[in-house]
């Protein structure tokens, strides 16, 4: 059981999961699989609405099949024209895209925080911090949009969900 740090549940909206995150929730064998599951857990337990994005539903059937995630416990998001829209504003506010990244990827990087702020879901985890979690705070650090990426190399801290951003101190005690 996970300890609920106080007045939190009334500080979460909702969560999309970027398909860094489901890849790491189905692989048992990938680094960040544990943080992924106590995510995962915690957000069913405090009932905290998933996103489920059809972009990411994409890739992550490249290399397997969808029907292998808990699609139950998640709401499907369909990518549509309005998303696209803000797609394209987010595309040209980013303007730059450091050299090296794979421009596919951020395209679908793109798309999928697009949904986000179109949706006004505040929060995506993720385990990319090469590209989605770097381009997310970009923009968000430079006040173009309110999203907040979650990083699973950061660890399980369910404090990271609340949508002022301030986390538990640890070892802290009232």
């Amino acid at each position: 059981m996970v300890r609920k740090p106080a007045g939190l549940s009334s500080m979460i909206v909702s969560v999309l999961l970027d398909t860094s995150f489901l890849i790491s929730l189905s692989d048992r064998t990938r680094p960040n699989h544990l943080v992924a599951s106590h995510y995962y857990r915690y957000l069913l337990e405090q009932g905290i609405p998933i996103y489920f994005s059809a972009i990411v539903a994409a890739e992550f059937a490249i290399k397997e099949d969808i029907a292998d995630l808990p699609l139950r416990n998640f709401r499907v998001l369909p990518f549509n024209i309005t998303h696209s829209r803000e797609a394209a504003r987010i595309w040209n506010l980013l303007v730059k895209h450091d050299d090296g990244d794979n421009r596919v990827v951020v395209k679908d990087d793109v798309k999928i925080i697009a949904q986000a702020v179109h949706e006004k879901i505040p929060l995506i985890l993720t385990e990319d911090a090469k590209t989605f979690y770097k381009y997310c705070e970009r923009l968000r650090t430079s006040h173009q949009l309110n999203i907040r990426a979650i990083k699973l190399v950061d660890g399980f801290d369910p404090s990271a969900l609340r949508l002022d951003g301030q986390t538990d101190i640890e070892g802290f005690s009232e």
